[in-house]
């Protein structure tokens, strides 16, 4: 096998026999690399500057297992009288008692949701009904326009239900409270719920 370097210097009889003899990834590589470095001779620097890229995001993934169906867990989190149950069952509503909106959960791809008496409000992006749901979501507090996402992927144990639960894009310093808020007004109450039948 030949490297890129000596297929651009040699001079074979048949390009396309070693071109085909290449694998695909090498091929490519190669191909991208040639173009992109005479694409654009002299012009500006399109690699990103260290100040424009994060490393140290944080983020939360969590696991929580219920005993109940996967339809069961997805329809508590997305259907608005279901989510009462679990935001009642929280407790929150007393510390939020200045939170005065209802909540409102659309059932559809692109819809909006109101949580915690509007303390928690966003939209979804993806709804894949009992398997998954991505959502952009805010605290109500955090300066306008900053969302995160967060994605709950729901896997079937036979029986119960597994969240593959990640979040990610929050305003920094915020990991450990979030991490906490979700234990104790997401998982910990739909358990109850759930188990109440």
């Amino acid at each position: 096998m030949c490297s890129l370097s000596e297929v651009a210097i040699r001079k074979p009889t048949d390009t396309s026999a070693q071109l085909a003899s290449l694998p695909r990834r090498q091929l490519l590589t190669g191909g991208a690399l040639a173009a992109g470095g005479l694409a654009w001779p002299g012009g500006p620097a399109w690699a990103a500057t260290a100040g424009e890229i994060s490393r140290a995001a944080e983020s939360i993934h969590q696991e929580p297992t219920f005993t109940a169906t996967r339809k069961r867990v997805y329809e508590a989190l997305t259907d608005t009288r279901q989510f009462d149950k679990v935001t009642q069952a929280s407790g929150v509503m007393k510390e939020l008692s200045r939170m005065t909106q209802p909540t409102r959960i659309s059932p559809h791809e692109g819809g909006h949701f109101v949580l915690f008496g509007g303390y928690i409000v966003g939209r979804h992006i993806e709804l894949v009904p009992h398997e998954l749901m991505v959502q952009a979501w805010r605290v109500g507090n955090w300066n306008r326009g900053v969302y995160s996402l967060v994605r709950f992927e729901l896997l079937d144990l036979s029986p119960g239900t597994r969240i593959v639960f990640d979040h990610t894009g929050f305003p920094a310093g915020s990991a450990e409270h979030l991490a906490a808020g979700w234990h104790a007004h997401y998982w910990d109450p739909l358990e109850t719920i759930l188990a109440a039948g």
